[in-house]
């Protein structure tokens, strides 16, 4: 699903609330993620999962082509742990093909 498919989702489960609306709030809600994201922050949905930022620090990487050693500079990559509830849909779809 991407982004205009939720927010088409939305906007037809909620015929009072208007299409812009829902974009809106659908962009504030992933921004504010993000947001919380950048300062380092954890942002949890129960029953979802949790989104974390985690530090990969500077290393020595091989260039997968040539086989020459390169720097790989230090970054914060995000991270997603699923919640329990959605293992376990998950894992109850798969079962049952």
């Amino acid at each position: 699903m991407i982004k205009s498919e939720l927010v088409q989702k939305i906007a037809t489960t909620n015929p009072h609330l208007y299409h812009r609306d829902v974009e809106r709030i659908v962009n504030v809600i992933f921004d504010e993620i993000v947001d919380a994201l950048a300062r380092g922050d954890r942002v949890e949905l129960r029953g979802f999962g949790a989104f974390t930022v985690k530090h990969r620090a500077a290393r020595q990487g091989r260039n997968p082509r040539t086989g020459t050693t390169v720097s790989v500079a230090e970054k914060f990559v995000p991270f997603f742990k699923t919640g329990k509830e959605l293992r376990d849909k998950l894992n109850k779809v798969k079962s049952q093909h």
